[in-house]
């Protein structure tokens, strides 16, 4: 017999996320659908990893006989949001996106920039399934690659390339944290009543 405190929610198989889910271009969280292949980012290798942390303060932190960290003089400074994950794709595109400032060239040359240009900030989606048939999504605004291009090859092994994203707010929406999270459940079934 299992114990008094052995046991889960009921709900648990219902909000459970399954697999890697994909990476997008494009999504419309009112009406999913199974995504074009055209606005699938590139395939993935290892799993894609999104992680949005808070950055504090402490406003009393030099105010004599102060508690640390009292809640009245926490300050949200602002958000990290990042999502990283492992490109299997070779393409001019990928290789551009990996390296965040950059321009293709000819249709095949990846030439490096020195500077910023707005189009290198995009919006992405993260998608992936639900155990009961629903969806859980992320909306990344203004997306940057900022850990480097890097490319790994091994003997008998295909090439990956590593990428790390890194969401921005911008000015025109300053308070705005560029990160929006949906749980979608799938639709009700309507019953057949057999008529």
């Amino acid at each position: 017999m299992a114990g008094t405190y052995t046991v889960i929610p009921q709900d648990t198989f219902n909000g459970l996320q399954m697999d890697t889910g994909v990476f997008l271009k494009n999504f419309d969280p009112a009406n999913p659908g199974r995504p074009q292949d055209t606005d699938i980012v590139c395939a993935t290798t290892g799993g894609i990893n999104i992680s949005v942390t808070p950055n504090y303060s402490d406003f009393f932190e030099d105010v004599d006989n102060a508690p640390n960290n009292m809640k009245e003089g926490v300050h949200l400074d602002g958000w990290d949001i990042k999502v990283t994950t492992t490109a299997l794709s070779t393409s001019p595109e990928m290789i551009k996106t990996g390296f965040g400032a950059a321009d293709i060239v000819d249709g095949n040359k990846i030439v490096p920039r020195t500077k910023l240009k707005d189009e290198d900030f995009t919006d992405r989606w993260w998608v992936g399934d639900k155990a009961n048939g629903g969806l859980v999504a992320a909306h990344f605004k203004n997306l940057l690659s900022t850990g480097g291009f890097q490319l790994q090859t091994g003997k008998n092994a295909k090439g990956t390339i590593p990428l790390e994203f890194t969401a921005h707010p911008d000015l025109a929406h300053q308070d705005e944290v560029p990160v929006t999270f949906y749980s979608i459940d799938p639709p009700a079934q309507t019953p057949n009543t057999g008529a």
